[in-house]
C-alpha cells in the first residue's frame, strides 16, 4: 500500500505541477496581449483567444481577470518573447520559445540544460527551415452544425490548410500568419473554438532508438519545466517504442 499511495501521490503532484506551470504560461500571455492591445476582449483578438485557451485548460475566471487587472498596473513585468534553438544528442533539433522579464537569466538557463544532456544551444535562426510555423483551433465536434465538406469550403478563404475530425475534436489548420483570418471566420460563423494556438512543425524528423531517446526526453522535460519556457518543439521521430516508453 506504501508504495501505490507513493506512486499515486507522485502522479498527482505532478499534474499539479504541469497545471501549475499552464496556468503560469497563460497569465504570461495574457500580460503581453493586455499591454500590446488592451484589457477588452471584445477589441483585442488576440486576448480573446488567450481567454478561450485559458477556458480550456480550467483555469479559474477570477484567475484570468486578476491576470488582466495585474497587466494594467504600472508595476507589472514587461515580459519579451524570445526564442532559443539548439541540438539535442544525435543531432535532434529542439526550437524553445520563452516569455521572459530576464532574458540572461533565461538563456543561461536553457543553456544549463543543454549542457548537462549532452546537446549545445546553437545560433537564433538556424533552425528556422526545419520547423513550419501554423495556426491550430481545435473545436468540438459538437459545436459544428455542418458536415466536414461544408466546413472545409467556409474556410478556404481564410487560410485553411487541413481539416481533421477525430474523436470528437476538430481541428483546423492555417498558416501562422492567417491566425486573425481563421479566428475572424470562424467567430463570424458562431463557431466556440476550444483553444487556438502557433505550433511549429517538423519538415523532417530524425530516428534514434529508445536509449538515446531517454535523454533527448529528459532535455525536453527540463525545458518544459522552466518557468520562462512557453512551447518546446523537436524533430524526433516518435516512434511506437519511444510512445510505449512515455506510457510507462
Amino acid at each position: 500500500m506504501g508504495r501505490a499511495f507513493e506512486f499515486r501521490k507522485a502522479r498527482k503532484m505532478k499534474r499539479w505541477s504541469a497545471m501549475a506551470k499552464t496556468f503560469t504560461r497563460i497569465g504570461k500571455d495574457i500580460s503581453m496581449a493586455v499591454k500590446e492591445g488592451g484589457p477588452s476582449p471584445e477589441t483585442n483578438s488576440r486576448l480573446r483567444a488567450i481567454i478561450q485557451n485559458a477556458k480550456s485548460a480550467n483555469m479559474p475566471k477570477d484567475n484570468v481577470e486578476r491576470a488582466i487587472k495585474k497587466a494594467m498596473g504600472s508595476d507589472s513585468a514587461n515580459y519579451v518573447e524570445t526564442n532559443l534553438e539548439g541540438y539535442a544528442p544525435h543531432g535532434v533539433a529542439v526550437f524553445v520559445e520563452c516569455t521572459t522579464d530576464n532574458n540572461n537569466r533565461t538563456v543561461a538557463n536553457v543553456r544549463s540544460y543543454f549542457n548537462k544532456c549532452e546537446g549545445n544551444l546553437g545560433t537564433n535562426g538556424s533552425l528556422e527551415f526545419i520547423f513550419d510555423r501554423k495556426a491550430v483551433f481545435t473545436v468540438s465536434a459538437d459545436k459544428v452544425e455542418m458536415d466536414m465538406d461544408e466546413l472545409e469550403m467556409e474556410l478556404i478563404d481564410a487560410g485553411l490548410e487541413e481539416i481533421d475530425s477525430d474523436d470528437g475534436v476538430v481541428t483546423i489548420t492555417t498558416n501562422f500568419s492567417d491566425f486573425s483570418n481563421m479566428q475572424k471566420q470562424l467567430e463570424s460563423m458562431g463557431i466556440d473554438v476550444d483553444s487556438s494556438e502557433l505550433q511549429r512543425f517538423a519538415n523532417n524528423t530524425k530516428t534514434v532508438g529508445l536509449e538515446d531517446a531517454k535523454l533527448i526526453l529528459k532535455l525536453i522535460d527540463k525545458l518544459e519545466e522552466d518557468e520562462d519556457v512557453q512551447n518546446v518543439f523537436h524533430n524526433m521521430e516518435m516512434t511506437e517504442e519511444i510512445l510505449s516508453h512515455l506510457d510507462e
